[in-house]
């Protein structure tokens, strides 16, 4: 039953906000790797399209691997693109809100801010993953 709903919700998301969203970190991820030195950002940036054209049924979850490099590249991001690609996860959820149905849409939207802010030291896992690192079972 979870997997047919993640379904439903995952092909609505498409049509209503994924494909332009999707679009708008494949744009940032292009231009970021024009120089070599902006590659990380790009490939961010890609990671990123990828979890949000199809972003229920998995989590962003911290690596705890991301050091002083990480943070710096998070600032610099943050300045260049987190904060207008949050703006654009706003704006579609405002308008996605306007439904009952676009509701949860709207609060997927909201809960991409932070990876859109800082996307370095984060990985998107599947949210049985996720579930499992919260909660493992004793042995």
């Amino acid at each position: 039953m979870r997997g047919i709903l993640t379904l439903i919700l995952n092909i609505i998301w498409l049509l209503t906000a994924g494909w332009s969203l999707f679009l708008g970190y494949v744009l940032a991820g292009i231009i970021a790797c024009i120089l070599v030195v902006t590659i990380p950002f790009g490939l961010a940036s890609f990671r990123i399209a990828g979890f949000v054209i199809w972003p229920f049924g998995r989590e962003v979850v911290d690596t705890h691997r991301g050091g002083a490099m990480s943070a710096v590249g998070n600032v610099i991001w943050f300045l260049v693109a987190g904060l207008w690609l949050a703006i654009a996860h706003v704006l579609t959820a405002v308008a996605q809100a306007v439904t009952i149905i676009g509701i949860p849409l709207a609060w997927a939207n909201i809960k991409l801010i932070p990876v859109t802010c800082f996307p370095f030291g984060k990985e998107v896992i599947s949210s049985s993953d996720a579930r499992a690192q919260m909660f493992p079972t004793a042995r």
